[in-house]
């Protein structure tokens, strides 16, 4: 019996040991990388988790922890997140409930698990309950801690129910996820509530993220279909656009944006805001990735869909709508959500245009009287630096999940 036929033993699923073995001591190159490396891991997560525990003087954050999630927001009007933070947790509770749902019939159709072990559960979501838990912490007051609880519950009764719901309703989830995110901000700034010239914080950095990725996708995916047409002025325009914006840095379209754009404007026409105006441009710049990322998915879609759509009879119209587009959607979803992840980072860069999001909060704090001079900028720059490690791994997670469930890459 050749050593390829001998029986062996079966591994354990999430078996640490057999992953150890296959991971990090599978050759003897990678034995040697981490015999090499892991001691300058342990030494130097050691110390990054002895500054989080002991050393780290943390009171900037509690004292100014509403200056870093909303900015100049009026304090007497705090209602008014919560009630859209209430809205929106039922929103992207039905979204995520009606995803998974057809994600999960996906994958029993095709006869691929889904049950997930404690690990998984634990590896994607304990970074966000642990940042969560120190936020409410700081916070050292029980009414966050009980409207966190109830915004909380909303969501999970919200994908409860969501996965109820008849098949043929899935189909608007994209006009739940607009409606809903449009409705919360209106709950905001409508009567007499508070422009957005006043957010700032976490509130702004989430404002430009969600705002520029609702509207930027559709817009994308008509980009990436308009370069693949078959009327040469419509590919060319849309060609032109998708390499004008992905060619010009992020930096230097913000400052247009914010000293040049006015002067296209009509003489009568009302200028827009500062937060309008860069929101346009965050639009405009991720239009022109995400028109790119889909582009390649419609490219890896085989020639013989087309055909067979065709031999259905179907317009092209619904071939693309019915059969193509979703095919390329499904393959590009890693890269639409890692265009998702830079977008959300790229926000900073409003700092340079006197936008007081996350990060100039950081900053300016410690030039408060009571923590100028004492190197406080350390801390206050790690709190916000872990605050956008938690949502890129998030969301980077909760991306592999969806994957795993589309069964993507997997035949």
């Amino acid at each position: 019996m050749s050593a390829d036929t001998v029986a062996r033993p079966p591994v354990k699923a999430n078996d640490p040991v057999r992953w150890v073995k296959d991971n990090l001591f599978a050759t003897p190159f990678n034995s040697l990388l981490t015999l090499v490396f892991a001691p300058l891991v342990v030494v130097v997560s050691f110390r990054f988790l002895r500054f989080l525990a002991v050393s780290a003087r943390w009171e900037i954050v509690e004292t100014n922890l509403t200056l870093y999630v909303v900015g100049a927001f009026p304090r007497e009007q705090l209602w008014r997140l919560w009630l859209a933070l209430a809205i929106l947790a039922v929103v992207f509770g039905l979204i995520g409930g009606l995803v998974g749902a057809t994600a999960r019939e996906a994958a029993a159709a095709a006869g691929r698990s889904t049950t997930t072990t404690r690990w998984d559960r634990l590896a994607r979501l304990g970074p966000p309950l642990l940042l969560l838990a120190s936020l409410l912490g700081f916070a050292r007051t029980f009414t966050p801690f009980a409207l966190t609880l109830g915004v909380v519950a909303l969501g999970l009764v919200s994908s409860t129910l969501a996965r109820r719901v008849p098949h043929g309703f899935r189909r608007f989830v994209p006009l739940i996820a607009v409606v809903g995110i449009v409705v919360a901000l209106w709950t905001i700034s409508a009567f007499g509530g508070v422009a957005r010239d006043e957010w700032g914080g976490l509130l702004i950095t989430m404002y430009y993220t969600i705002g520029a990725l609702v509207i930027s996708y559709p817009v994308g995916i008509l980009f990436a279909l308009g370069r693949r047409s078959s009327l040469p002025m419509v590919r060319w325009v849309c060609g032109a656009y998708v390499e004008f914006f992905r060619g010009s840095p992020l930096i230097t379209l913000l400052f247009t944006g914010w000293l040049v754009l006015p002067f296209f404007l009509p003489a009568d026409f009302p200028t827009p805001t500062l937060v309008t105006r860069a929101l346009i441009i965050f639009i405009l710049f991720t239009s022109a990735y995400v028109a790119e990322i889909v582009r390649g998915g419609l490219q890896a879609v085989g020639r013989g869909q087309w055909e067979a759509a065709q031999a259905l009879g179907l317009s092209p119209w619904k071939q693309t709508r019915l059969i193509v587009l979703p095919q390329a959607l499904r393959a590009v979803i890693p890269g639409l959500v890692g265009q998702a992840i830079s977008l959300f980072k790229d926000t900073t860069l409003v700092l340079i245009i006197g936008q007081q999001d996350l990060l100039a909060i950081a900053q300016n704090v410690t030039k408060q009287d009571a923590f100028l001079g004492q190197g406080y900028i350390i801390e206050s720059l790690v709190f916000v630096g872990i605050v956008y490690w938690v949502a890129s791994y998030w969301l980077s997670k909760e991306s592999q999940r969806l994957e795993v469930r589309l069964g993507i890459g997997q035949r």
